[in-house]
């Protein structure tokens, strides 16, 4: 019997697209037996341009300088159709570190002049929450959900210039519109994604998949990974170690139940 083609793209303007396609590319390679990612004739390619994008059935938006990939997006025409795919088309997409800045519908800690936004995940994201590049570190995760693909450890999560997600929006007028600027600093610049019409549409509910340990190290902390539907975003950089676990699963669990 045929298996059925899937192309997974990778946008590829800017950041760690390379190891993401890696990953991908190994994950589909040591898929076990029966699994739906088994079952497939799975591609994974670079996205580039307008007519790249038409072609994949799902995305990855790498981890990178988010500023720098709207910027891009927006000079090379890819901004509007990566809207489409993600809102109106609502196919698969993943966002990491940046990624998920993107992919949120609104955005603080933003740079002076405001940044661009995809849109589509309803949650308010803090850009560099834990400060700058000397800031970055390491730690493990428990992935739970990620077991069934591997043995039952912790997941090695990098994180680097990382966001959190602040809060969870649930009002479509209070997580879209213009730009919102409660003052002159750059700590309280909020920018939000615009309006489209296939909104009104949306009210699938995000989903806290993690969050790190607060101080004493018992309770939930910062959240750090969401789902909503065909969007999943996570603060931390699965690409930047060798599990491929978090990839195998997002293929399995997240991309293909919508391609298939």
């Amino acid at each position: 019997m045929t298996k059925p083609e899937v192309t997974i793209g990778v946008l590829a303007l800017q950041g760690a697209f390379i190891e993401h396609v890696s990953h991908l590319q190994k994950a589909v390679a040591t898929a076990k037996a029966g699994s739906k990612i088994a079952s497939a004739q799975i591609s994974v390619v670079t996205v580039r341009t307008v007519e790249q994008l038409s072609s994949v059935d799902a995305l990855v938006l790498p981890g990178g300088e988010s500023t720098s990939i709207s910027l891009i997006a927006e000079r090379t025409g890819l901004l509007e159709p990566l809207r489409d795919f993600v809102r109106v088309q609502r196919k698969p997409v993943w966002g990491t570190c940046a990624g998920l800045i993107l992919l949120s519908d609104q955005a603080s800690k933003a740079k002076k002049g405001g940044q661009n936004l995809i849109g589509g995940l309803h949650v308010l994201c803090q850009r560099n929450h834990f400060g700058r590049q000397t800031e970055s570190f390491s730690c493990n995760l428990a992935l739970p959900f990620t077991n069934p693909y591997d043995v039952d450890d912790l997941f090695p999560a990098v994180f680097i210039r990382a966001p959190i997600i602040e809060q969870l929006l649930d009002d479509s007028t209070a997580r879209l519109g213009a730009l919102k600027i409660e003052d002159n600093s750059e700590e309280s610049l909020v920018v939000s994604a615009p309006r489209l019409e296939a909104d009104k549409d949306d009210a699938t509910a995000v989903e806290i998949i993690c969050q790190l340990p607060d101080s004493t190290g018992t309770e939930a902390g910062d959240i750090v990974a969401v789902r909503q539907g065909h969007i999943f975003g996570t603060s931390f950089h699965p690409e930047l170690t060798p599990d491929v676990r978090l990839h195998a699963w997002w293929l399995e669990e997240c991309a293909l139940p919508f391609v298939l």
